[in-house]
């Protein structure tokens, strides 16, 4: 079988390590993720080579639109094509300086719900569109955009769902966008071979989840790793958490 190229963002740490540990140690995928920090992403690279899965780096900050091109012309001249893209990296509201977790719909400040949508989603979208191009030359491209349950309207509308409460408008905003994303975009390649998919990780165990989260980083990957690796009978345009569809 022919090797399958995946890019991972944000792929030097959390949820997205465990994803290029566990997509590079399939059978004939080779794993290159992006890292702001070139240092941390080599430091990476050894850990996920150790753990047996197939790697490398390239420097790339999502929301640098240089970097977009580079990422482009890396794997244009090194491989000719792109299997999968893994929409990974993501920054949720406290990562802004002097704001913590949770901002309320009348009182977010502006420039934090720009800094927000500029990550999760602007740049999401830009990267997305940079790299199609090679996707359409794979013979069964797949794109995953990490999502949250956090990002569904239906859940944070009903007062019986999990996440009535836990409402951090930046955030959520930003992954519903996203999610938005997903659906137009599945439906503008669905006469073709490219299936793209929300994934919902879980609460999971990481710098951004916290210590008080239920799921470990193992499990923290998986919806993605499913979604990445979709059959050719495979949904497309859905939203999805361990296999089992989220309402949008």
């Amino acid at each position: 079988m022919a090797e399958k190229i995946a890019f991972i963002t944000g792929g030097n740490r959390g949820i997205g390590l465990q994803t290029a540990q566990d997509l590079g140690s399939l059978p004939n995928i080779k794993v290159i993720i992006g890292s702001r920090n070139l240092k941390q992403g080599q430091d990476a690279v050894k850990k996920l080579s150790a753990a047996g899965a197939n790697a490398d780096v390239i420097a790339f900050d999502v929301v640098n639109p240089d970097h977009h091109k580079v990422a482009f012309d890396y794997f244009s001249s090194r491989y000719g094509h792109l299997d999968i893209l893994v929409n990974n990296a993501g920054v949720a509201a406290g990562t802004f300086p002097g704001n913590g977790p949770e901002h309320s719909a009348g009182e977010v400040p502006m420039e934090l719900l720009r800094g927000v949508f500029e990550t999760n989603f602007f740049a999401q979208v830009a990267l997305t569109q940079a790299l199609l191009p090679l996707i359409r030359k794979s013979p069964a491209g797949r794109i995953v955009n990490l999502s949250s349950i956090l990002a569904s309207l239906a859940y944070h509308a009903d007062p019986k769902s999990p996440i009535y409460h836990a409402k951090s408008f930046a955030y959520d905003a930003s992954k519903s966008a996203l999610n938005a994303f997903t659906i137009h975009l599945a439906y503008e390649l669905r006469n073709t071979k490219i299936k793209v998919n929300s994934a919902h990780p879980g609460w999971v165990k990481t710098d951004m989840g916290g210590a008080q989260a239920p799921m470990d980083i193992a499990d923290g990957s998986k919806t993605s790793v499913a979604l990445a690796t979709l059959g050719d009978d495979g949904p497309t345009g859905g939203f999805f958490h361990m296999g089992q569809p989220l309402p949008w």
